[in-house]
């Protein structure tokens, strides 16, 4: 450990906390505290090694901690497992002794470690990193599990397969009502997911039950319907799953399926590294589950340009002469946005389809100007709460009633540089 880089951050929030105000203090003292967080870390491991905890009388390193900082055994063993990362990763420790990282920053190197492997995170350390700097600790986890499901998707049709196993769902009579639980697989859960965001929402902006109220009774409407038509549909379109992957990525999983049936008992061949699939709402899917789906699934093919743009999706474009959206815009807006409503922060998958400029006011039927918002930030919109300019090939821009802007969802270097 190189003290010098902690004792300057030290220093420079010293010098902030007598002359900055108030929000460069808060942010000199996090600085401070991650810095010196990651020097407690490398200590810790450094007094573990040699066993110097015992000359206080401490037979073990928690008890020594305990009795000497004041801190709880679990704090002290994830600060001692964070020195793998510092140890392996020089610019993780770079950052860390600087404090311009957290520990739990580091924490997400260490699960990276573990489960993605020592040469890829190296390999991507510096994308990592910055990422890490820019990002909260969630947000640099999302990044590192999609590099491990990148890697190893095989390790995605794995967990697909222990779900299965330990599927289960019950409805049991109790005193008061009826008890429901269980475990459902990836497919199962989904679907169920995809249901009750449909029949759960609200209803309109005087809509003031609880979120449980809502799932009980999405779910009590639910079995009406089927029990008397079918599923409830949203102007035409039911709710349904939506799995988005790139032609390499099917064709490659298509291959190994191939494999497989003229060679059923020899070794699989490693899957080439592809974009895994996406299960909107869920995340990252192996080849093996996606095959399954495109077993039982309709495709629909769009041509992407590279970069995000949509450009070219202007065939699809109706101007003013219909107000509604015909299907194809409707799955083109999906697949563009995931399968996700796009407002920043919402990961719900039911869906209504919005023109950016009101109709009402002139506005076309365009591909680039109609936009997916869930049932409650539709409402939010229509109620002033929300607004939304842009298109989407330069992007939309959303501001609440204030007109501030919310956060955009950060696109992950990584992803850019995978």
């Amino acid at each position: 450990m190189n003290p010098g880089v902690t004792i300057d951050a030290m220093r420079t929030a010293a010098h902030t906390l007598r002359t900055g105000d108030v929000r460069a203090k808060l942010h000199a003292v996090q600085v401070a505290q991650d810095a010196l967080d990651a020097a407690k870390a490398a200590l810790l491991a450094d007094l573990d090694a040699s066993k110097e905890f015992e000359l206080d009388g401490a037979s073990t390193l928690n008890a020594w901690v305990r009795n000497q900082l004041r801190m709880n055994a679990g704090p002290a063993r994830a600060l001692v497992k964070n020195v793998t990362a510092l140890r392996d990763l020089p610019l993780v420790a770079e950052a860390a002794f600087a404090g311009q990282i957290s520990s739990a920053h580091v924490q997400v190197f260490v699960y990276g470690l573990k489960h993605v492997g020592l040469e890829p995170m190296r390999q991507f350390e510096d994308v990592l990193v910055q990422v890490a700097k820019d990002c909260e600790p969630g947000e640099l986890f999302e990044a590192v599990k999609h590099l491990k499901d990148k890697v190893h998707p095989e390790d995605l049709d794995d967990a697909w397969e222990r779900g299965m196993d330990r599927e289960d769902f019950q409805v049991n009579a109790v005193p008061d009502g009826w008890h429901v639980n269980g475990f459902l697989n990836t497919v199962t859960g989904a679907k169920l997911k995809a249901v009750l965001d449909s029949v759960a929402a609200p209803r309109d902006k005087d809509d003031d039950r609880t979120g449980s109220q809502r799932r009980v009774h999405g779910l009590e409407d639910l079995c009406d319907s089927i029990l008397a038509n079918g599923l409830p549909s949203d102007k035409g379109v039911r709710p349904h799953l939506s799995v988005f992957v790139d032609a390499d990525t099917l064709e490659a999983a298509a291959q190994q399926a191939r494999n497989a049936a003229e060679k059923p008992f020899s070794v699989p061949e490693p899957v080439p590294t592809t974009e895994p699939a996406t299960l909107a709402g869920h995340g990252a899917i192996g080849p093996n589950l996606l095959m399954y789906f495109a077993c039982a699934s309709d495709f629909t093919a769009f041509l992407m340009k590279q970069g995000g743009g949509h450009r070219q999706a202007q065939i699809l474009n109706a101007g003013t002469a219909k107000y509604q959206p015909n299907l194809l815009q409707r799955r083109a807006v999906l697949a563009r946005q995931k399968g996700v409503c796009a407002t920043p922060g919402c990961n719900h998958t039911h869906l209504q389809i919005h023109h950016t400029i009101f109709w009402s006011h002139g506005g076309p039927t365009d591909l680039d100007l109609l936009i997916g918002l869930c049932v409650r930030c539709h409402a939010l919109l229509h109620r002033g709460r929300l607004s939304i300019t842009g298109n989407a090939v330069d992007g939309f821009r959303f501001t609440n009633h204030n007109g501030r802007s919310l956060r955009k969802r950060r696109r992950s270097p990584y992803r850019q540089a995978a």
